[in-house]
């Protein structure tokens, strides 16, 4: 523990911000990733893609609630 008070030019995180921000990042990525794979792989239609939205948002769900 940091026993030293507080400094006005000490500045702090706020983690659920960032982790917010890293969370949707990683969403997206993984969005990408999937829509990309699923390209490649021939899986045409919404049924892929709709997949995908659902695992790229629990995905960004888990880093933004771990803090990751």
């Amino acid at each position: 523990m940091d026993a030293r008070p507080p400094s006005p030019l000490r500045g702090e995180i706020k983690t659920s911000r960032v982790s917010l921000a890293g969370g949707i990042a990683v969403a997206v990525a993984v969005m990408a990733l999937w829509v990309a794979l699923a390209r490649d792989l021939g899986a045409d239609g919404a049924g892929p893609v709709a997949l995908g939205a659902l695992v790229a948002a629990g995905i960004g769900a888990w880093i933004w609630k771990a803090e990751l």
